[in-house]
């Protein structure tokens, strides 16, 4: 059965919502979308509740009447912002010897547990970059192996309490139920990345308005986040006060002209800010030089974030670029220069059926990348928001059968033999039931035999 899936991405100078139909093979249908001037956001993060909920609810409402349909609840992007990331490690002895979902799940809680997170942050996301077996290294998928020992390495992402409750009441001021939330540069990287740049290790760039985000994967995970408040407003900001232009003025002025390619000598006539019923000439070699060093400089700090990383030797795809200040001519070479000759690629979402022509923008392609991590197109294990072990080919809980143990609520992983499209999520949780009693009862037998 098919199922309808709600996506906005909140960005700091637009809010898009995009509903798509999610069919039980994971193919998904995008059937309407809405897009919001952002109001009440600053850098990725919300400044007030109310003007960021009215936003939200434009374009949910837009996204609902395209649709036709009604969806009462979202997966929602957050800004990398007020964001720390810092490794842990777990290790759980197996007494099966044999790996099944549940040793998988103990495993990533317990490198959880050992984490040092800060009190008032949050857990993101908990992704595995190395499984071990009996201290064989690189584990592709543990699952069903015969080990006496599971250990995992894993990259934890995490966000101010704060900023996450803020971000979860504009939501629901808009009338909609938070269901998950991701990182918007995890989601880009969903939308834009192939199975190959993965493997080789690539850092994936989202230049926004006003922000510009950047992942590190390596390994199928990514293993360093770093955020940089600076985006293609700023360029706007820097030609205003350059070319003594109002900042409207010199938006158009970045959208027409706006290049890093060889400059013109060409002049053009602009309105003065404070007196805009006189005009001045400018040549937009002027333009081209203003442009260039808001541009270089913002690269070259980027290029800094990759080199603390200390992942540069690991990036053989090199560098991807997405996010609506990547469309900017002449960025791509100016990137390969400052990275220090590394591949670069400009990259768009994917294609999907129903895709609408605005929508394959690469400033789409955190939006996009949510709606592809709700048909389980994310890690092949992962801790979320909700602190659910998610795996790559779960399917939706309520369509799960668990069995559980007669004295304890944990559910029995399924079989290993069982084919993979009926694997189940973790965080399927045990219904009441009218013989509840009768559980109880079976319980108080087995303790006072054991006892």
């Amino acid at each position: 059965m098919s199922r309808n899936v709600l996506a906005i991405d909140i960005g700091s100078t637009k809010i898009c919502a995009v509903i798509a139909k999610i069919d039980d093979d994971n193919s998904i249908a995008i059937t309407g979308a809405g897009i919001a001037k952002a109001q009440g956001l600053k850098r990725g993060s919300i400044t007030n509740i109310e003007l960021a909920s009215r936003s939200i609810k434009t374009a949910v409402e837009d996204a609902k009447r395209v649709s036709g349909c009604d969806v009462t609840s979202a997966i929602v992007s957050i800004s990398s912002a007020y964001t720390k990331s810092l490794n842990s490690n777990g290790i759980v002895n197996i007494q099966t010897k044999e790996v099944s979902l549940k040793e998988i799940e103990r495993v990533m809680h317990t490198s959880l547990y050992n984490a040092n997170i800060p009190s008032e942050y949050e857990v993101l996301h908990a992704l595995p970059y190395n499984f071990k077996l009996d201290d064989q290294d690189f584990i592709e998928d543990p699952l069903g192996m015969n080990a006496s020992r599971l250990e995992v390495e894993t990259h934890i992402i995490t966000t101010q309490k704060s900023n996450l409750n803020n971000l979860k009441k504009a939501v629901n001021g808009a009338g909609i139920e938070v269901d998950n939330i991701l990182l918007n540069s995890y989601a880009s990287s969903i939308a834009i990345l192939n199975e190959d740049e993965k493997e080789l290790g690539v850092a994936v760039i989202d230049m926004g308005g006003n922000t510009s985000n950047i992942a590190i994967h390596s390994g199928n995970s990514i293993r360093y986040n770093e955020f940089l408040g600076v985006g293609s407003n700023h360029v706007t900001s820097d030609l205003s006060m350059a070319l003594h232009t109002p900042l409207n003025v010199a938006d158009n002025v970045k959208l027409t002209y706006g290049s890093l390619l060889t400059p013109s000598n060409d002049l053009i006539e602009l309105p003065v800010i404070g007196d805009e019923s006189s005009t001045h000439e400018v040549s937009l070699d002027v333009v081209h030089n203003v442009i260039f060093a808001r541009v270089e400089e913002t690269l070259m700090i980027l290029s800094q974030f990759i080199d603390k990383s200390g992942l540069k030797d690991q990036m053989g795809a090199g560098v991807v670029l997405t996010g609506g200040f990547s469309k900017m001519e002449g960025i791509r070479d100016l990137a390969i220069a400052t990275f220090g000759s590394m591949p670069v690629r400009l990259a768009k979402p994917i294609e999907m059926d129903g895709l609408f022509d605005n929508l394959r923008d690469p400033e789409y392609s955190s939006v996009i990348g949510l709606i592809m991590y709700a048909a389980t197109s994310y890690t092949p294990y992962e801790i979320d928001v909700n602190k659910r072990v998610r795996h790559v080919n779960e399917i939706e809980s309520s369509k799960s059968t668990v069995k559980f143990n007669d004295s304890l609520d944990i559910p029995i992983a399924p079989s290993l033999e069982e084919p993979e499209d009926t694997m189940i999520s973790l965080d399927v949780k045990k219904e009441k039931k009218s013989d509840e009693a009768s559980s109880f009862s079976k319980f108080w037998n087995w303790a006072t035999q054991l006892f």
